[in-house]
């Protein structure tokens, strides 16, 4: 089944705002074992859009059609669509009673304007939206079916899953199972990881794993997708290559699938009993920040502080002697010791960033010194991060919770990293 995805609106087509309702709709259709062919985006404009539906209905076997279902006058995916097939638009009395009473119980009285969203092509069928006013709808053009769905994100996710894929799942008239298995990893780079995990979808047996890449600095995640005929027999030529995936790359796995590495390092805490505090400088808070988010429960993260003030840093740890105020292994080492003595964490990690000159070629880099002190020994990762300010503050950030993740987990700390400098 061919399947185009035809986003419409000015805003999208210009930039000025992300697309990510394509990207959840392609990734959706994917992991229902579908295929994406094309993806179009067209401005409000009545006769782009009827061409651009033309064409779709001319190659493509389903067309979803996002955004245009408002009530202002940019909103044309109606009018488009009923003049692309040559028919009228006809009012839909049971959905304006809806508008209708959407609006009656928020003790609001509704906009003339709104009438539009009520008014669809001739032979349409209405796509119910349980959480927004617009209405979608399904029609035919040419030997496609289309499917017209909102432009707001929470209402297209909602249409989608209840309404759209299992009509999809109908037209296609058998059932495909898909597994998609994801590893996110830090440390590796796109070139090494292809070099490490080569031939590694062959041991499915018959070529239907497909290892694929995807780049999201500082991490990278590797994913195997997999289609077939029953969970059965995905769970039988997948098992040997996700095996083998986690022995390749060993310790540069950070998680698996929907985890997050600060969800994991909070569970890992939870499950010793134990807490962590945080200090940071130059990294604008966002190790505890990511922390903080992914906790349960308050006792996990004490605290964190946050400055680009090493007299700060020091009185924080009450420090009083002068020790070094140059933001490296020695001082961040100094600063964990500290900090754990007197704090009621049984965990300090501290992360310090000192900003270098320009190097040649006008980019930036950075010494990283990342320390974990638990009162009975401790460790210390140094590094040298390449690239523009933020570009190092997001890798010193996830460099602190690897470092923190290994160390709970009594992994080593000190495997170089490929984006760091030697």
């Amino acid at each position: 089944m061919k399947i185009e995805i035809l986003c419409t609106g000015d805003e999208i087509l210009t930039g000025k705002t992300v697309n990510t309702n394509y990207s959840h709709i392609a990734r959706r259709l994917t992991e229902n074992g579908f295929h994406t062919t094309w993806g179009t985006v067209v401005g409000d404009d009545p006769d782009s859009l009827v061409r651009a539906f033309h064409l779709a209905a001319q190659r493509a076997d389903a067309v979803i059609v996002n955004g245009g279902l408002g009530p202002t006058v940019d909103d044309l995916s109606q009018q488009a669509a009923a003049q692309a097939a040559g028919v009228e638009l006809e009012l839909f009395r049971q959905w304006l009673d809806r508008i209708e009473a959407w609006y009656i119980s928020r003790g609001r009285e509704m906009p003339s304007s709104n009438v539009k969203q009520a008014m669809l092509p001739a032979g349409s069928q209405w796509i119910d939206n349980p959480v927004g006013t617009a209405c979608g709808f399904a029609m035919d053009m040419g030997s496609a079916r289309f499917f017209f769905t909102p432009g707001v994100p929470a209402e297209l996710k909602r249409m989608l899953e209840d309404q759209i894929l299992p009509r999809l799942h109908g037209m296609r008239g058998q059932p495909v199972f898909t597994r998609i298995k994801r590893f996110h990893t830090f440390g590796i780079g796109e070139a090494r990881a292809d070099r490490i995990l080569d031939g590694v979808e062959d041991l499915a047996g018959d070529g239907s794993v497909k290892l694929g890449f995807q780049s999201h600095y500082p991490q990278l995640e590797i994913k195997l997708t997999l289609h077939g005929t029953s969970q059965a027999e995905l769970d039988r030529k997948i098992m040997p290559v996700e095996n083998e995936v986690r022995k390749r790359l060993g310790n540069f796995i950070l998680c698996e699938d929907d985890q997050l590495l600060e969800k994991e390092i909070i569970r890992a805490l939870q499950q010793a009993g134990s807490s962590v505090s945080v200090v940071e400088m130059h990294t604008a808070g966002r190790v505890t920040a990511r922390l903080v988010g992914a906790a349960d429960h308050a006792e996990c993260v004490k605290s964190g502080m946050v400055s680009v003030d090493v007299g700060q840093l020091l009185k924080y740890a009450g420090i009083a002697e002068p020790v070094s105020r140059e933001p490296d292994r020695q001082l961040a080492v100094c600063l964990a010791d500290a900090i754990q003595a007197r704090c009621d964490a049984s965990h300090v990690l501290v992360t310090l960033v000192k900003p270098l000159d320009r190097q040649d070629g006008g980019k930036y880099a950075a010494d990283i010194a990342v320390a974990i002190s638990d009162g009975k020994g401790g460790d210390c990762r140094t590094s040298r991060l390449p690239g523009s300010p933020e570009w190092v503050r997001l890798g010193a950030v996830e460099l602190a919770l690897d470092s923190l993740r290994r160390y709970l987990s009594g992994l080593p700390a000190t495997e170089r990293i490929d984006s760091e400098l030697r």
